[in-house]
C-alpha cells in the first residue's frame, strides 16, 4: 500500500488542492484491498463479511485495537496483522478513512465526462453527445481504426452498416468497437500534441463563428489535459474506487431492520453485476448477452456517481431516486454547503420572542434558564474562583441544583458580555445584531419594539436564534460593531432602520393632533410647565388649540419651512408640547401633526445635529411617550367606523351604462375587442378611484353626535401606523377588477366591499388572487433568494482597497423626473458621494465642496438650494483600481454617514440591498387584486 496510514492523520498540512483526473495506478493506490463481493454484514452474527462491502480486513476492525477473529486483543498489539483473519489490529477510526476498490470486468466510462454538458468527451473525440450515448449503451459502433477503407475515424455505423462494411472491405481490414472499450481505445490512441497544432492551424483558416466556438471549446480540453498531465482515456474506468465504510453506515434498528446508507446499494448492484459479467465472459456466452451485461455494468456505475443524470434512475424502496456521490456534494445540503462553509456553533438556544416595551435598545431579555445554559462554562469557573464549590462536577451539581448564588454570580457574569440574536432568514446584516441581555421569568426571548423592522420580526410566533461569542476578541467585536445601537440606518439606504412603526406612531399622531372646539381652545401660556400643569389640572384638553412662548434661540419646525420666532407666540396643542418635551433641548420645536415620515425625520435630524448618543436616547423616550399616548387615546374601531361613499351607486350605475354603451359600439363594428377591453377596464377604474376619494373624505370629516370625531381608520392610515388607502377601499369603498393568475383583468369587477359582503359569483372572482398570492409567496422566495446568492457571487471580490485611484474620470448625477414631476431631488441623487470638481456658491463666493470632498448631507441641501440641475461626482463605475475600488470613488457609508472605511466588502452589502427588497416582496405577496 502505497498510502500510508500516516498521511491521514495530517489534515491540516497542506498548501494548496488541486483537483485532477485518477488514473487506476491512482486508485489502485489509495486501495487498501479489493470488494469482491456484494454481502454487507452476516445478518445472523451482525460481523461484516469477508470481501465485502464493510470487510474489515480492507478496511480496518470494528472494535478499537482487536482483529476480526479475537486472536490479537488490546493495544499491545498495535500495528500486528492476525495471522488468521487478516485483520490489523488498529484504531476502528481507520473505517473512516481506509477505501477499497472494485476492479471491473469491463471499463466504463464516468457519466460526470460524456453527461454532464458541455460534454468533455464528446467535444475532445469531436461527437455529438448523442451519438456518444449511442456508442457507450451498445447501441452503435464506432469506427475506431479506419485503415484503407473510406471509413473515418469515430465515424458512426449502426449495426446494419457495420454488416455491409464487412462484406465490403473485409474482417480485418478496419476495426470498429462499442461500449466504453471503444471509446477508451480512441481516447488512448490520440496524441494530443498533434491534435493542439491541427486544431490551432484550423482556427487560423475558419471564418464561421460558430466554427470558431467549437474549435475553441476542444482546443480548450486539449490543453487542460496537457497542462495537468491527465491522460484522455483515465475518463474512463477500469476500476472504481469504495469510499470507507463509516462514511456510509449500515445501522441495526431498535426494531431489528436495518437502516444503510443508499451508496451500500449502488455499490452492491455494481458489485453483482460485474461479478455476473465475469463469469460470462469466462463461460463463452454469446456476444448479445455479454453485450447487454457490460451496458448494465455502464448503467450501475453511472447511477453510482451521478444518479439524478440518468434516464431511468435507480430508485429506493420509497419509488425515490438514491441518493449517488453527486448528490452527497452539491446543492445546500452536499458536503460543501452544509459542512464546510455551514458552521455549527455549540452555544446556542432558539426560542419564541415575545416584545418587550421596557427595554432599552441595546438590551434584550434573555429567560433565565437559557442564559444558565448558555453561560454555563463561565458560571462554572467563577463558582471556582470564589470558593463556592471545589470541582467542576461539584459546581454542575450546583447548576442543576439551582443554587442561590447561582443566579447572582449569573447576574455578573452576564453584565458586558454580549449576546448575538439572529432571526432567519438572514437577508441582509441587520439579521444579526448583538444585544446586552438582562435576565427575565419565563422561556420567551424579549425583544425591544424598534429593531423589529431590521430583523423583519414580528410577535405572532416568530423564533429567534441566541448566539454566545466567547473570546474575547468576539465579544469586543460583537460590542463594538453588531450592537443594536450602532445599527440604527440602513446600509442599503441610510434610511433609520430603527424608527417608530405601528403603536408608537399612532401614539405620536395622536398626540400632536389639533381639533377644534376643545376645552381650553385659546389659553395662551409662558412656558411649557405652565402647559403640563393646566392640562393635569384638567383645563386644557390634549388636542385644543392654545398659544405659547417660545424660549429665546429656540427654532420652530412646522409644516412649511423651518421659522425662528425668538420669543414669540407660536399656535400649537398641549400633546405637541408634550412631544417636544421628549426632545433634547438643542433640537427645534416641530410644530406639526407626525406621522411615520415626519417621525423618521425627527431621528435623522437629531443624528445629523447631535451624534448616535442623543438619538438613542431619543428613539427610546419616543418608545415610552408613543406607546403611552397610544394606550390613553383608547383607539380601537368597529363596523361603523368604516364609512361607505354616498354616491357609490350612482357612480356604479353610471359605470355600468357606460360599459353597456361600449358593448353597442363593438357590436356595431365601431370599435375592435380589444378597444372595448381596455374602456371598460378604464371606466371600473375611474369608478374605483372615485368611490375612494369620496370615501376617504367621508372618514377624514367623520361626525359623531359629540362633534367631530377622529376616526381611527383614517387616522391610522394617514399617520402611516397600518394599512392604507388600498386596504380601507377593499373594506369600504369598491374591491374592483381582480387578475386571473395569468395576469390577464377580469372584465367585470367586484362592485361590492367586505363591509357589505360579496356576493357568490365575486367571492369566486376573488379566490383567484388570493390563492396566486399563497403558491407565489412559496414559489418566488426561491427565486429571489437565488438572484440574492448571485449577485453576492458576483461582487464578493469588491472591497475598498485604497483612498484614492486617482481618476479623473467621473459620472454627472442630476435630478430624476418622472414626466413633470420630480421623482428623485439633486440632495438625494448627489448625497454620499464624492465631488469632482469645486462647488462655490456663485452669489457669496462662498466655497461648498471642493474636489475629493464628500458630499454630506448638510452640503447636498447647500447644493440644491443653489438651483443647480446636475454636477460630477465620482463613482465605482470610473474606479480604476485593479482590485477592488477606491474610498473616494465609493463615497459614504450610508449606515455610518462617513466615508467608507478600508477593507469594507461593499460588494456583499450592495448585493444584499438588492436582495433583500426582493425577498420581503414575494413574501408579502398576498394579492388583493
Amino acid at each position: 500500500m502505497s498510502v500510508s496510514e500516516g498521511t491521514f492523520d495530517r489534515v491540516n498540512d497542506y498548501a494548496a488542492v488541486k483537483i485532477s483526473l485518477a488514473s487506476p495506478h491512482d486508485i489502485r493506490s489509495w486501495s487498501f484491498g479489493e470488494v469482491k463481493k456484494p454481502e454487507t454484514i452476516n445478518y445472523r452474527t451482525y460481523r461484516p463479511e469477508r470481501d465485502g462491502l464493510f470487510c474489515e480486513r480492507i478496511f480496518g476492525p470494528e472494535k478499537d485495537w482487536e482483529c476480526a477473529c479475537g486472536k490479537y486483543r488490546g493495544m499491545k498489539y498495535k500495528g500486528m496483522i492476525c495471522d488468521r483473519c487478516g485483520v490489523k489490529v488498529t484504531h476502528s477510526r481507520v473505517r473512516r478513512k481506509r477505501m477499497g476498490h472494485i476492479e471491473l470486468a469491463a471499463p466504463v466510462v464516468h457519466i460526470w465526462f460524456f453527461k454532464s454538458m458541455p460534454s468533455r468527451l464528446g467535444a475532445l473525440l469531436n461527437m455529438k453527445t448523442t451519438s456518444l450515448e449511442k456508442v457507450i449503451y451498445f447501441q452503435d459502433y464506432v469506427v475506431i481504426e479506419p485503415g484503407d477503407t473510406p471509413l473515418k475515424q469515430c465515424q458512426m455505423l449502426t449495426e446494419e452498416e457495420a454488416r455491409q462494411a464487412r462484406r465490403d472491405y473485409g474482417e480485418g481490414t478496419f476495426e470498429i468497437g462499442m461500449g466504453a472499450e471503444a471509446i477508451k481505445k480512441l481516447l488512448a490512441s490520440m496524441r494530443l500534441a498533434e491534435l493542439s497544432g491541427e486544431l490551432r492551424t484550423d482556427l487560423a483558416k475558419t471564418g464561421s463563428q460558430q466554427k470558431i466556438k467549437d474549435l475553441i471549446k476542444r482546443l480548450k480540453i486539449v490543453e487542460a489535459l496537457r497542462d495537468s498531465e491527465n491522460k484522455p482515456e483515465w475518463m474512463v474506468l477500469d476500476v472504481i474506487p469504495v469510499i470507507p465504510p463509516d462514511l456510509r453506515p449500515l445501522v441495526l434498528l431498535d426494531s431489528g431492520n436495518f437502516a444503510t446508507s443508499d451508496l451500500n446499494d449502488l455499490y452492491r448492484r455494481i458489485i453483482n453485476r460485474n461479478n455476473r459479467l465475469k463469469k460470462l465472459v469466462d463461460l463463452n456466452a454469446p456476444e448479445v448477452i455479454v453485450r447487454n451485461e457490460k451496458r448494465m455494468l455502464q448503467q450501475s456505475v453511472d447511477a453510482l456517481f451521478d444518479n439524478n443524470r440518468c434516464k431511468r434512475p435507480v430508485l429506493g424502496s420509497s419509488n425515490r431516486p438514491l441518493k449517488s456521490l453527486t448528490d452527497m456534494i452539491k446543492g445546500k445540503q452536499g458536503r460543501f454547503r452544509e459542512n464546510l462553509l455551514g458552521k455549527r456553533v455549540d452555544y446556542s438556544a432558539r426560542s419564541v420572542i415575545v416584545v418587550g416595551p421596557e427595554l432599552k435598545l441595546h438590551q434584550c431579555g434573555l429567560p433565565k434558564k437559557i442564559a444558565l445554559e448558555l453561560f454555563q462554562p463561565f458560571v462554572i469557573r467563577r463558582l471556582k474562583d470564589l470558593g463556592h464549590a471545589d470541582t467542576i462536577k461539584s459546581a454542575k451539581r450546583m447548576l442543576e441544583r439551582r443554587d442561590e448564588d447561582v443566579w447572582d454570580i449569573l447576574d455578573d457574569v452576564i453584565r458586558n458580555h454580549p449576546v448575538l440574536l439572529n432571526r432567519a432568514p438572514t437577508l441582509h446584516r441587520i439579521g444579526i445584531q448583538a444585544f446586552e441581555p438582562t435576565l427575565v421569568e419565563g422561556n420567551a426571548i424579549r425583544l425591544h419594539p424598534l429593531v423589529c423592522k431590521g430583523f423583519n420580526a414580528d410577535f405572532d410566533g416568530d423564533q429567534m436564534a441566541v448566539h454566545l461569542p466567547l473570546s474575547m476578541e468576539a465579544q469586543i467585536e460583537a460590542t463594538t460593531l453588531m450592537m443594536s445601537t450602532h445599527n440604527i440606518f440602513s446600509p442599503a439606504n441610510g434610511a433609520p432602520i430603527i424608527s417608530a412603526s405601528q403603536d408608537i406612531v399612532m401614539g405620536c399622531y395622536y398626540l400632536t393632533l389639533m381639533r377644534p372646539d376643545r376645552p381650553g381652545e385659546g389659553m395662551v401660556f409662558a412656558s411649557s410647565e405652565e402647559v403640563f400643569m393646566a392640562f393635569q389640572l384638567g383645563k386644557v384638553a390634549r388636542h385644543a388649540t392654545i398659544r405659547l412662548r417660545m424660549p429665546r434661540g429656540k427654532r420652530v419646525k412646522g409644516d412649511g419651512a423651518e421659522t425662528y420666532r425668538p420669543g414669540g407666540l407660536v399656535e400649537t396643542s398641549p400633546g405637541r408640547v408634550m412631544f417636544n418635551d421628549i426632545l433634547p433641548k438643542k433640537m427645534s420645536y416641530y410644530n406639526q401633526t407626525l406621522g411615520s415620515k415626519d417621525l423618521a425625520r425627527v431621528i435623522s435630524d437629531c443624528y445629523q445635529e447631535l451624534g448616535r448618543r442623543e438619538t438613542i436616547d431619543l428613539l427610546d423616550r419616543m418608545k415610552t411617550c408613543g406607546f403611552r399616548a397610544s394606550t390613553e387615546s383608547g383607539l380601537s374601531f368597529g363596523v361603523s367606523d368604516l364609512k361607505t361613499a354616498p354616491n357609490k351607486h350612482e357612480v356604479i350605475s353610471k359605470s355600468e351604462k357606460d360599459v353597456l354603451k361600449q358593448q353597442k359600439l363593438f357590436e356595431r363594428g365601431v370599435i375592435t375587442n380589444q378597444e372595448r377591453y381596455n374602456k371598460v377596464l378604464d371606466i371600473w377604474t375611474h369608478a374605483r378611484e372615485e368611490i375612494t376619494k369620496s370615501m376617504m373624505e367621508q372618514l377624514k370629516d367623520d361626525v359623531r353626535e359629540s362633534g367631530a370625531y377622529v376616526n381611527p381608520i383614517y387616522l391610522m392610515a394617514h399617520s402611516g401606523a397600518r394599512g392604507g388607502v388600498g386596504q380601507i377601499q377593499q373594506l369600504a369603498g369598491m374591491r374592483g377588477l381582480m387578475a386571473k393568475p395569468s395576469g390577464e383583468i377580469i372584465e367585470t369587477p367586484i362592485k361590492s366591499n367586505f363591509r357589505e359582503g360579496l356576493s357568490v359569483l365575486e367571492y369566486f372572482s376573488s379566490t383567484h388572487g388570493a390563492r396566486k398570492g399563497l403558491a407565489d409567496t412559496a414559489l418566488k422566495t426561491a427565486d429571489s433568494g437565488y438572484l440574492t446568492r448571485k449577485l453576492a457571487d458576483v461582487c464578493q471580490n469588491m472591497v475598498i482597497t485604497m483612498h484614492d485611484c486617482g481618476t479623473t474620470k467621473g459620472l454627472t448625477r442630476g435630478v430624476v423626473y418622472r414626466g413633470e414631476k420630480v421623482e428623485v431631488g439633486l440632495a438625494d441623487a448627489i448625497r454620499g458621494r464624492v465631488s469632482r470638481t469645486n462647488i462655490v456658491n456663485l452669489i457669496t463666493e462662498e466655497p461648498i465642496v471642493k474636489e475629493g470632498e464628500l458630499i454630506t448631507v448638510e452640503k447636498a441641501r447647500k447644493i440644491e438650494e443653489m438651483g443647480l440641475e446636475r454636477i460630477q461626482v465620482r463613482s465605482p463605475m470610473t474606479c480604476e483600481c485593479t482590485l477592488g475600488l477606491c474610498q473616494l470613488c465609493y463615497g459614504m457609508d450610508l449606515s455610518m454617514g462617513d466615508m467608507v472605511e478600508l477593507g469594507m466588502a461593499v460588494g456583499i452589502i450592495a448585493a444584499q440591498s438588492i436582495g433583500e427588497p426582493g425577498t420581503q416582496l414575494t413574501m408579502r405577496t398576498f394579492h388583493i387584486g
